[in-house]
């Protein structure tokens, strides 16, 4: 029985070889990934029970899928075999001034078609202490957007803690609705809530003239934002924002801001990453560190500083999944980022 759950889609990601375009050689390296998966797969590693809630079609490829999230110790007995396909991605990975491109291929993927009632909602969350949601699911679809909405009622219900990343994602809703229509109103079931520089605006439509794309930030305007969507949503206890400056595809600094009901506002130390590995996951990284630190450390700028240098780590790796260890991300967190081969 897992004590954390995520729910969400897997899918199969595609990406170029090296730095290349799309198609520039016949090749992709194929592995597996999504944001709610890779949040999954990094509570294992930190050594929590954690399980993945999604749907799978019964065939081979929802077969690998299961098969890749259980080699991390992930509990896939909540994944239910339904639906025709397993939805993709794919990934062509920017260099300098050129940036990264994501191509989705998720439409009628088996958690598009999903409905509640493949799920034993009770059963699912007796027992369990955290669940972790996104925005990305409820793009997807009018019934994963449903699915959703049920998932977040049902852990509600049953005591269970809930954060939710709010991952905005421009290019998934297609379905007629806005993502403050349907955002809106989950987030008002959860506890802890996570975010980028745009996903507050974009998902939520709550703003205090932050300019994401000025490649600045005025931290007291984070402040003020954090505080704004805790007023907003009087059952949430926690805001984290991720701040990323973007100078270039392989150049990025790198750090976060925390505000709760009862400690205040926090800064994290900032990072310099250079010659970036793959980004690709890096909020899901974020994400799940900051559950494990919130559930590891009394001290809520030691769980903030936990979660950055987790997925500071995280740039360094190929994939989707944050394959670090808790002695690794605290080895960084007292200051030793030097990269000296360790004997």
């Amino acid at each position: 029985m897992a004590d954390f759950l995520s729910f969400g889609e897997i899918m199969l990601r595609l990406k170029t070889p090296g730095h290349e375009r799309f198609f520039q050689s016949p090749g992709f390296e194929a592995t597996f990934g999504g944001g709610e998966a890779n949040v999954a797969v990094a509570l294992c590693n930190y050594g929590l029970d954690a399980g993945f809630v999604s749907a799978l079609p019964d065939n081979d490829i929802g077969e690998n899928a299961i098969m890749e999230l259980r080699k991390f110790g992930v509990d896939t007995a909540h994944v239910s075999r339904s639906g025709d396909r397993v939805g993709i991605y794919f990934l062509e990975t920017g260099s300098n001034q050129r940036a990264s491109k994501v191509v989705y291929d998720r439409a009628n993927s088996s958690i598009c078609n999903a409905s509640a009632d493949e799920f034993d909602w009770p059963t699912i969350f007796n027992g369990v202490k955290w669940l972790h949601i996104t925005g990305i699911t409820p793009a997807l679809s009018q019934s994963a957007a449903d699915l959703s909405m049920a998932c977040v009622k049902a852990a509600k219900d049953a005591g269970v803690t809930v954060s939710c990343d709010f991952n905005f994602r421009g290019k998934l809703w297609k379905y007629g609705k806005t993502a403050p229509e349907v955002m809106r109103e989950l987030v008002k079931y959860v506890d802890v809530g996570i975010a980028n520089e745009e996903d507050c605006q974009k998902s939520l439509d709550i703003s205090v003239d932050v300019d994401v794309e000025s490649g600045e930030l005025d931290t007291a305007k984070y402040e003020a934002l954090g505080q704004k969507v805790l007023d907003i949503y009087p059952d949430m206890h926690t805001i984290a924002i991720t701040l990323r400056e973007s100078l270039s595809a392989d150049r990025n600094n790198w750090s976060a801001c925390l505000r709760t009901r009862d400690d205040g506002f926090m800064l994290s130390k900032r990072y310099e990453l250079t010659d970036i590995v793959d980004r690709v996951g890096g909020g899901d990284s974020f994400a799940s560190a900051l559950i494990y630190g919130l559930n590891a450390y009394e001290d809520r700028q030691q769980s903030l500083e936990f979660a950055v240098a987790a997925s500071a780590l995280k740039h360094t790796i190929m994939g989707d999944f944050n394959r670090v260890s808790v002695p690794e991300v605290e080895k960084l967190m007292t200051g030793d980022g030097s990269g000296r081969v360790q004997r």
